[in-house]
């Protein structure tokens, strides 16, 4: 008889959405009110932006939201966007069809620089449910319907300004990243007002991170096992609290138990001290590692960028930090097809990086914004044109990578593993940004090993582990 009570019970409870998934293991339909509500997120853009986004996610874990993977099926998808560039702006627009395209239903949150700067462009996209300015970002999880209100908008909802506070700001809670390395904002907006630029636009005046804030983070992520701090910022080196700059910040995360190093993001040419690079050198903590965006080596385009130094004064810069830093690993920004750039100008710029000791350089063809003062400008150059020089760059970068990772066969060097395997090769980082694989079997996930550089490629070094190591450096060997 128990078979049959237990048949006509199986066949009842399957009526249930809950009850279905939890005897076949199916999920619940999207946006069932039944069920824990699914978020996915998705960032577009700079290491700023990555930073918050780990902020949003934990927000929303804590919040209840089941966290999925980007491009599951979803009832929440959460875009924090870019507009530096035409194609930041078209990958956001895909973004949001793709997750239509599975999760028709799914409430669609836009946030970050997009939804700051291309507010009327955002409300004409079908889908779209909520539009969150940078201003009200990290108030996002707070601006949501409650769970069993998710639905689709007929027009979506607005939290907007067109100003953004100038005050240094503090976090009211800290994530959780889910890699190894942590990435730490401590500064935002821009006062530059390069001529390409809408950054000063979308993201404000400069302001700083309360450093008592900054140093509670930490503490947070060291105690959850984080060995890497990268400080991320808008424009980084312009970080000032309470009459602290960059160089007492990073002497005041030294203090704290657990971390390893503590890694500069990209930082501007005209902001590197002097004070900065003599910090480096002696840090047992500070990676020595910069990345400092140059943009062209020719000094007509520069002024035309409205870039504040010229490239006598960037060679001075690049001389005396590799002077300073012994083992320094260098890489910056190159900017091709502004406009009134010609075959000489970009010449100069080849000419320049070649012989400059970069170890990469990330290359981006110009694209123009609204409302930039480069918009207006003549001589436009041909996107054919363009892209040949980005493609010529790019070449020149790999072979820079390959030639940086050259230098350090036959040599040990401490790096610290992350969750990435590739062909069996685990893939780690030495202070001075040097991408290292080696056999996953011997590589720990957020350890530091020191590896015996064995080989190099366009892409990293190969290695094979030497003995463990606790504890990181913070430095390379240089000899």
């Amino acid at each position: 008889m128990l078979p049959r009570y237990w048949r006509a019970f199986n066949k009842w409870i399957r009526r249930a959405s809950v009850g279905s998934a939890l005897l076949t293991g199916r999920r619940p339909h999207y946006n069932d009110p039944s069920s824990m509500k699914r978020a996915s997120l998705h960032t577009l853009g700079c290491r700023v932006n990555q930073a918050e986004t780990a902020l949003l996610e934990s927000r929303l874990r804590r919040n209840g939201y089941e966290v999925v993977e980007f491009g599951k099926p979803t009832d929440l998808l959460v875009v924090n966007t870019c507009s530096v560039t035409e194609e930041a702006e078209r990958t956001c627009r895909y973004v949001i069809r793709r997750t239509l395209r599975h999760s028709p239903e799914a409430y669609i949150a836009v946030t970050g620089c997009y939804a700051q700067t291309g507010l009327h462009e955002l409300r004409t996209i079908p889908g779209v449910d909520l539009i969150v300015g940078n201003q009200f970002k990290s108030d996002l999880p707070s601006l949501l319907p409650s769970a069993g209100q998710l639905r689709k908008r007929s027009r979506a909802d607005l939290f907007h300004s067109p100003t953004i506070d100038r005050e240094d700001f503090s976090h009211a809670d800290y994530a959780d990243p889910g890699s190894t390395r942590a990435l730490v904002k401590i500064q935002d907006g821009c006062n530059v007002m390069c001529s390409f630029c809408l950054i000063p636009f979308a993201r404000g005046r400069e302001r700083s991170r309360v450093l008592e804030d900054v140093l509670k983070e930490a503490e947070f992520l060291a105690a959850k096992g984080y060995r890497e701090l990268v400080l991320t910022g808008v424009n980084l080196g312009q970080y000032h609290h309470d009459g602290r700059d960059l160089s007492a910040l990073i002497n005041c995360l030294e203090q704290v138990p657990g971390l390893s190093r503590i890694r500069i993001s990209s930082i501007e040419p005209t902001t590197v001290t002097d004070e900065l690079l003599s910090y480096m050198a002696s840090s047992t903590k500070l990676c020595p590692y910069l990345h400092i965006p140059l943009q062209s080596g020719d000094d007509g385009i520069l002024s035309a960028m409205h870039r504040p130094y010229r490239v006598k004064d960037y060679v001075s810069l690049i001389d005396r930090a590799c002077a300073a830093v012994p083992g320094l690993g260098v890489g910056t920004d190159l900017m091709v097809g502004f406009p009134g750039e010609s075959d000489e100008a970009f010449s100069k710029t080849l000419r320049l990086v070649e012989t400059l000791p970069f170890s990469y350089f990330h290359v981006f063809p110009y694209s123009p914004r609204p409302g930039t003062a480069a918009q207006k400008l003549k001589d436009q150059v041909p996107v054919s044109v363009a892209r040949n020089r980005a493609k010529q760059l790019s070449e020149l970068s790999n072979r820079k990578r390959m030639a940086f990772a050259e230098q350090f066969i036959g040599r040990t060097l401490p790096v610290l593993f992350e969750n990435t395997v590739v062909e069996g090769f685990r893939i780690g980082i030495t202070p001075n940004y040097l991408r290292v694989a080696a056999p996953a079997y011997s590589a720990e996930v957020n350890q530091e090993h020191t590896v015996r550089i064995c080989g190099a490629s366009d892409r990293w070094a190969v290695g094979m582990i030497a003995q463990p190591q606790t504890r990181a450096s913070g430095k390379v060997p240089v000899a």
